[in-house]
């Protein structure tokens, strides 16, 4: 989503410049091309050598240099966004004003490119009217806001004024500058993680899936500009991005969730581990250990992928996922025919870089028009990439 995305970072005079170090190496992590001005203050609080380092390009901070010029006004052309961050009270408050009294200020009201500002200052600072004044002055400019956080500040006190953590503000600028747009109008619902069935008021029937196959490929359709709904079960994973998350436990919330979006969805990848088999009754009370054996009797839940297979439209796309231990591709194959499915992603057991927990997979994808593709192993991010791309290629036919 970043690769080729030229992005200029403005850093002011805050102690939370330091995170920038890190927003940097994420940045460039992800393709993209970092440009950096300074206020003369910021120097003192993060070293332009480590930026300029890890930006792999020269920092400014002056206007001029000896016999230099630094030219802000194609600096302002040249970035697709330009982030200022940390922004202080006092940076703020010259944005608002128009006072143009250092380079990134120079920058700023010269740039063409939108404008994104991440404030980081003390809570009595962010709360001051003036301040409040400020942040509604620069918006009306056109400029947008990530709002201050809550949290342990500079000052020992907790409250409000914490820039937002690097991660979230990558995220923040994917999801609003750089989605992509191959799935732009498409609507796509995903399944992921496990359920869990309940056998009394404390304990379940359930299995080792984490979900983090499928919120992958739920970050990608959404990197690839759908509109994401994932159906997401017990777990700890949770998608980076913004997307629509609908929670369940049991087979049967999932199968009454996904129908109740896929009417409207083009795509649908069912990626959960979904039990095959519920108690048939749940124990109103904690069962006490009693005997020495303990029967549990188990009846069928409903089939999510073959349910959905029966009911899509010839302009609906099905992917469902295949988890063996043997006869694998056999078994694949015969469950993309058995469930009226376009797309199955074999996954074995018996690969050491997949299966549950891990953040590898080694997928085998099979088509309903009698393709086998063979991946080796990547990361799932990789895999989900893999196997968005090729429900792009399908529905462009």
């Amino acid at each position: 989503m970043l690769k080729g995305k030229k992005i200029l970072i403005g850093v002011t005079a805050s102690i939370a410049a330091y995170k920038i170090i890190l927003l940097v190496r994420l940045l460039v992590k992800g393709g993209a091309e970092v440009k950096i001005v300074m206020t003369p203050s910021a120097k003192e609080f993060v070293s332009p050598l480590t930026l300029s380092t890890l930006s792999k390009n020269n920092v400014l901070y002056n206007i001029a240099d000896e016999d230099t010029w630094a030219n802000h006004v194609m600096l302002g052309r040249w970035a697709d966004v330009m982030l200022i961050a940390p922004c202080s009270a006092n940076t703020l408050a010259k944005m608002a004003k128009g006072i143009c009294d250092n380079l990134l200020l120079a920058v700023y009201l010269s740039a063409t490119c939108p404008v994104v500002v991440s404030p980081a200052m003390d809570e009595d600072m962010w709360h001051h009217p003036a301040t409040k004044r400020n942040i509604e002055s620069i918006k009306s400019y056109g400029n947008v806001v990530i709002p201050a956080e809550h949290g342990e500040l500079a000052s020992g006190l907790i409250g409000e004024g914490r820039m937002p953590e690097p991660q979230m503000i990558l995220n923040f600028l994917q999801e609003n500058y750089f989605r992509g747009s191959e799935l732009t109008g498409k609507k796509a619902v995903v399944t992921a993680g496990p359920t869990y069935e309940p056998i009394d008021p404390v304990r379940f029937v359930g299995n080792h899936s984490s979900g983090k196959m499928g919120v992958a490929i739920a970050e990608e359709l959404f990197a690839k500009g759908a509109d994401v709904t994932l159906v997401l079960g017990p777990g700890s994973v949770k998608p980076a991005f913004n997307i629509n998350i609908i929670h369940v436990s049991t087979a049967d919330n999932m199968f009454n969730a996904v129908s109740s979006v896929f009417i409207e969805a083009d795509i649908a990848v069912l990626s959960a581990a979904v039990a095959d088999y519920k108690p048939a009754d749940i124990a109103p009370q904690k069962i006490k250990k009693m005997d020495e054996k303990f029967v549990l009797e188990m009846v069928k839940t409903t089939d999510i992928l073959k349910s959905i297979g029966n009911a899509k439209k010839p302009h609906q796309i099905v992917v469902g996922f295949a988890l063996e231990t043997t006869n694998e591709r056999e078994f694949a194959i015969g469950k993309l025919k058995a469930k009226n499915a376009d797309i199955i992603v074999l996954n074995s057991l018996n690969d050491s870089a997949a299966g549950f927990g891990v953040d590898t997979n080694k997928v085998t994808i099979f088509t309903k028009e009698g393709e086998e593709l063979n991946f080796p192993v990547k990361t799932k991010q990789e895999v989900a990439s893999d196997i968005v791309n090729l429900i792009i290629k399908k529905l462009d036919k």
